[in-house]
């Protein structure tokens, strides 16, 4: 089954769009996980407990994982996310030339039948066609390819005006919407500039988009579900605003369930 296939299937069966990120932070993990041989995956699985109810997917960043103890505890958190019936999106923003790409495109193989493969990844098209070939090539997975960001900065570059009158994000849409040919692209769009969400949807209307944002960096909630899903599929995500809910709480876990639960609830209220 393809990505956005098994996707709308998750969707439909918890009746929720919500992306949990999963970015642990060393510093603001509970004290008394660093007790564990790898305190990041001890994290990852309470929140995941706590929340796998109320997520359409979870989405670590490789960021928070860039060391042995690290990419161990990655590849506990996808297998149990998975093993949740969750599907995984790495946000990874890997792109490269020749066999520097196709090493990155390990990051979505599983060759052994392991469930430790993501099911996505984020992309990034800066390097063209040819840089992001080794992800697109595999069917089965999800390809999320950045377009616009929600960071402040992302307007330096994305908003620029190229000679065809089209905006640097716009011309990043098109192109993917031509690379879509096995029908597993979709856009990274933030929820901080709903204007650019509305136009692109309405420039791209078959590409699902994954949305972020919407939570700590006050996103527009509304704008995402209206304008981030395509037929139904689509990908809203907050991180800190879920997984760190309750940082000075003894159940932090509880917490973070606690605000899926209410993330879900406020997305659904624009669904159709």
């Amino acid at each position: 089954m393809r990505f956005f296939e098994r996707l709308r299937e998750r969707i439909e069966a918890v009746d929720s769009v919500v992306c949990v990120g999963l970015d642990p932070d060393p510093g603001r993990l509970p004290d008394r996980l660093h007790d564990h041989v790898l305190p990041r995956w001890a994290f990852n699985r309470r929140i995941i407990d706590a929340t796998h109810e109320h997520a359409a997917a979870y989405k670590p960043n490789a960021a928070f994982y860039e060391d042995p103890d690290g990419w161990r505890a990655l590849v506990e958190t996808i297998a149990y996310a998975k093993g949740k019936d969750v599907p995984v999106v790495l946000d990874a923003k890997r792109a490269d030339i020749g066999n520097t790409t196709r090493q990155y495109a390990k990051l979505l193989a599983d060759d052994q039948g392991s469930g430790t493969a993501a099911d996505a990844i984020t992309v990034n098209p800066y390097m063209g066609r040819d840089s992001l070939e080794p992800f697109l090539a595999r069917e089965e997975k999800g390809v999320f390819v950045l377009c616009r960001t929600s960071n402040p900065g992302g307007a330096d570059l994305q908003d620029l005006e190229l000679a065809s009158g089209e905006r640097v994000y716009e011309r990043v849409a098109a192109l993917a919407d031509l690379w879509n040919a096995n029908d597993n692209v979709g856009l990274v769009v933030g929820a901080t500039a709903p204007e650019e969400l509305e136009s692109l949807r309405e420039s791209v209307p078959d590409l699902p988009f994954l949305v972020p944002g919407v939570g700590a960096q006050g996103g527009d909630a509304e704008a995402a579900v209206e304008f981030g899903t395509a037929n139904g599929v689509g990908l809203v995500n907050s991180t800190r605003g879920i997984i760190f809910a309750g940082e000075d709480r003894e159940e932090f876990d509880k917490a973070a369930g606690e605000a899926a639960k209410r993330l879900k609830r406020r997305l659904n209220r624009y669904r159709s």
